[in-house]
């Protein structure tokens, strides 16, 4: 009777993958100087678990309401007007940065490609810069030029969506299907009519899911930046853990997250009407 092999074939490159990570790992937590012993060595255990302790009862007196309620509509009011300035750039940006609707990409061919990429590159490098600095420092750095305020998060926000937003959406235009645009191309159609008919009916439903999801970012990018001064949430929550005002801090909190399960509900909601 012949004896059959039962180990997994498989089990060797997944080791050797699993050590290699771990070789990779490791001089990246000692270079962050990780030490999660210092959550129980000393007084930080107690000091920890008395200021969670704090956090009931919710603070829920009327005029903390009123603070917390302006505070939340400010932090909404940030998040969508930096995404509505934020899609006023990534919008034309991600159609010139993408080839969806390139003639020289047309089946029969059309001009040079020449052109196309040297106004695609200059469009590309500039998202990768806005996207790559972090919204807290943009906040910071206009917290200096416009003083305190939810003006310099909405700027932020506006400047560091705009790149994110603009990468994604012309990623999106490429990967739909592009026979439509083409033929209505072909056929004597403007660029501008063959995105409205060709590309954005497929595209929509990812376009729209994206830009949700980018929106309840920017509602805790908001949050963070009221730290530097930003106004909004980030601010309020700033305050009352200079008081270590743990009820406070805890019915902030839960705000916070009633706004990201809102966020979230909106997104399968509007998904589910464009499928």
């Amino acid at each position: 009777m012949l004896k059959t092999d039962s180990r997994d074939p498989a089990s060797l490159p997944r080791l050797l993958v699993t050590l290699l990570a771990i070789a990779l790992l490791w001089p990246g937590i000692h270079l962050s100087e990780l030490d999660l012993g210092v959550l129980v060595r000393g007084d930080s255990a107690s000091e920890m678990g008395r200021f969670v302790a704090s956090f009931w009862p919710l603070a829920h007196d009327d005029d903390f309401l009123r603070l917390l309620l302006d505070a939340t509509l400010q932090t909404l009011a940030i998040a969508t007007a930096g995404m509505f300035l934020a899609l006023l750039i990534a919008v034309p940006a991600g159609l010139l940065a993408s080839r969806a609707l390139s003639l020289s990409a047309l089946p029969r061919g059309g001009r040079p490609a020449w052109w196309g990429r040297l106004l695609r590159w200059p469009v590309r490098g500039l998202m990768i810069f806005l996207r790559s600095v972090p919204e807290i420092v943009w906040a910071l750095l206009f917290v200096r030029g416009v003083g305190l305020g939810p003006t310099a998060g909405v700027l932020a926000i506006a400047i560091t969506y705009s790149g994110m937003l603009g990468k994604v959406y012309a990623e999106i235009f490429e990967s739909v299907d592009q026979k439509p645009a083409q033929a209505l191309m072909l056929a004597g159609g403007g660029r501008l009519e063959a995105f409205f008919y060709g590309i954005l009916p497929n595209a929509a439903a990812e376009v729209l899911s994206y830009t949700v999801y980018r929106w309840e970012c920017a509602i805790r990018a908001s949050v963070v930046m009221g730290f530097v001064g930003a106004g909004g949430l980030g601010q309020q929550i700033d305050l009352s853990l200079r008081m270590f005002a743990g009820g406070e801090v805890a019915s902030i909190l839960l705000t916070f997250l009633l706004l990201v399960l809102l966020a979230d509900q909106l997104s399968r909601l509007l998904r589910a009407r464009l499928t």
